[in-house]
């Protein structure tokens, strides 16, 4: 089967490798539809904490099963998706329900070998059917579960202003599962092309062009005064990250969906007095994968409509290197295993 392995950063190389056996509790997905997301654009690129090469990446992932175990409800030919995050069921995260920071995390593409192959064996838990969706829509599940979980760390009320800097694909999924829930979505980024996108495709009303506008001043006269309720860094950019302490309510949250590999620094003082609230979101449960694959069904959300680029597998340094340039118009990238 077809494997291709980022070597090392900026190198992909091909291999022909053995296709996985079948084993107790695993089917064996024939890879369809790879989405490239920025954990991946950040390995290819040598800048992706907790990572290691050789690696084979992805893990937004859609496919069909190829074979399966005896004991399992899957059958032959069913489309699915994959919850990436294998966890160990017993740490202290885990016996708490929170399998998407357990201990002992392995992400799929990240910490173990993904799914840039023609063929990959995936524990039977790990695997949602299709529910009637199509294979591109199965593919952007994970990155809409991302943003999912991230509105779900969030306490914010109905109508509240809530800040989303960053408008690559997570953080439009954070702002289409703000949308959702009744927030009022602010979005931030450099990139117009990416601000114009969430006027157009998400009906985003406020959005502030950061290394154009004064974001304070913008942000004071979008919520008169108020500041937004909560904010969520989905950037990765510690310039981004830093700064944005101060665009908060008083009262207010602060949840940090992107990362990087530097130190947050920040005014004490001025995080106390507004007695804010520091939080991380990491990856996703399967209760947000089930409310993204409802919100499709009742059609308020389309994943499709992300999908700006399509490359075959042939062509992965041209779609890499495409989705690496700032300067590009690609929201949403899928490499084609089919073709």
């Amino acid at each position: 089967m077809k494997t291709i392995i980022c070597k090392e950063p900026g190198k992909f190389e091909w291999r022909q490798s053995t296709p996985p056996m079948p084993s107790k509790g695993h089917s064996i997905i024939q890879v369809e539809k790879i989405g490239i997301c920025g954990t991946d654009i950040h390995a290819f690129g040598g800048t992706q904490p907790y990572f290691d090469y050789p690696r084979i990446l992805g893990h937004e992932l859609a496919g069909t099963v190829y074979d399966t175990s005896s004991e399992s409800v899957l059958k032959k030919g069913d489309r699915v998706t994959i919850i990436p995050y294998h966890y160990c069921g017993k740490c202290i995260a885990c016996r708490k329900g929170k399998t998407n920071c357990c201990v002992h995390m392995q992400v799929f593409g990240v910490h173990i070998d993904g799914g840039m192959r023609t063929y990959v064996s995936i524990p039977n838990h790990l695997i949602i059917k299709d529910n009637g969706l199509t294979l591109q829509q199965l593919a952007l599940i994970e990155p809409l579960a991302i943003g999912a979980h991230g509105i779900s760390r969030a306490h914010f009320s109905l109508g509240d202003f809530i800040l989303v800097i960053g408008a690559g694909p997570i953080g439009l999924a954070t702002m289409e599962m703000a949308n959702v829930r009744g927030a009022t979505v602010i979005a931030m980024d450099v990139n117009a092309n990416r601000l114009r996108f969430c006027k157009e495709a998400l009906n985003i009303a406020h959005t502030i062009l950061a290394n154009v506008d004064d974001p304070i001043d913008s942000l004071r006269a979008i919520t008169k005064g108020d500041m937004p309720t909560a904010v969520f860094d989905c950037t990765g950019n510690l310039n981004a990250i830093n700064s944005a302490f101060q665009y908060t309510a008083h009262g207010g949250e602060y949840i940090l969906i992107g990362l990087q590999k530097g130190d947050i620094h920040f005014s004490h003082p001025a995080f106390h007095k507004r007695e804010l609230t520091l939080m991380s979101s990491r990856n996703a449960t399967i209760a947000d994968f089930e409310h993204v694959i409802k919100c499709i069904k009742k059609n308020e959300i389309d994943p499709e409509k992300y999908i700006t680029h399509q490359f075959k597998a042939d062509d992965v340094d041209q779609a890499f290197k495409t989705c690496a340039n700032p300067s590009s118009v690609v929201i949403k990238a899928l490499i084609d295993f089919s073709a």
